[in-house]
């Protein structure tokens, strides 16, 4: 007989579990664990154990020394880092992003690149009846974001015309810049202004000022933005967020 699952019943992946289990028990030790200590110790039969390593091994989650030992793999510590310093940036972020929400009654972001995107990751929004609304976790492509083109200017003009090929710069709105001499010329003038402003081309009727944040080696570490209905949105502006984008750098090193 089949049994049914229950219906708030989470689903589990053996597999994942599994993995889990034993990057959980290498974790535990200090000095690189063999493969009897961890089917002892997760009950996993070895060959089960030795085949789950081995993919783990082949992704950079786990090492084997040369005694035939396991211990955690760098890529672990690559995925830590990263974490780290997007949850470093938001905590140092936000009580200047909330400091300039009460300033200027707009909405504020903060976000990161991803490849070819923009990811909103931190947002400071004000209370007031009609407001740009970001979703934390949302995305958008570089080339219609205030942010975005400022990353894509940091690039150089190569990264710029890289970027063009491999997106073929889809247009948002009629405002969209979708000529890649256009979008050239807009990221290298944003990056020697130190904004970019982004005139409804991502949304009608929106328009954004943003700047760049850079960390202690002096890399591009994320951007901060306005976002206003485009009538609302002032030029004056710009000031106040580039200080702002300057106090966080200084925090972030």
């Amino acid at each position: 007989m089949t049994s049914t699952p229950k219906p708030n019943a989470t689903p589990r992946i053996q597999v994942i579990d599994r993995a889990t289990a034993l990057l959980d028990t290498i974790a535990r030790y200090p000095d690189p664990v063999s493969l009897k200590v961890l089917t002892a110790e997760t009950g996993l039969h070895a060959s089960t154990a030795h085949r789950i390593l081995a993919a783990l091994i082949q992704n950079g989650f786990v090492e084997r020394d040369p005694a035939g030992h396991y211990r955690l793999g760098l890529r672990l510590l690559q995925l830590g880092v990263r974490l780290r310093g997007d949850v470093d940036l938001r905590a140092i972020a936000r009580p200047v992003m909330e400091t300039l929400r009460d300033q200027l009654g707009e909405s504020i972001n903060l976000t990161i690149r991803e490849g070819d995107e923009v990811v909103y990751i931190e947002k400071a929004t004000p209370n007031r009846m009609i407001h740009v609304q970001q979703l934390i976790g949302a995305r958008a492509p570089l080339h219609v974001t205030a942010v975005g083109k400022l990353m894509l200017g940091a690039g150089g003009e190569d990264a710029i015309r890289a970027y063009a090929e491999r997106t073929n710069l889809p247009a948002y709105t009629r405002h969209s810049l979708s000529d890649v001499e256009r979008l050239r010329a807009a990221c290298l003038d944003a990056i020697d202004r130190g904004y970019a402003l982004d005139d409804e081309e991502a949304e009608l009727d929106v328009g954004c000022i943003g700047v760049l944040l850079y960390d202690s080696t002096g890399r591009v570490a994320g951007g901060l933005s306005i976002s206003a209905l485009i009538e609302r949105r002032q030029l004056a502006w710009i000031e106040d967020l580039q200080r702002a984008g300057q106090s966080i750098s200084e925090q972030l090193g």
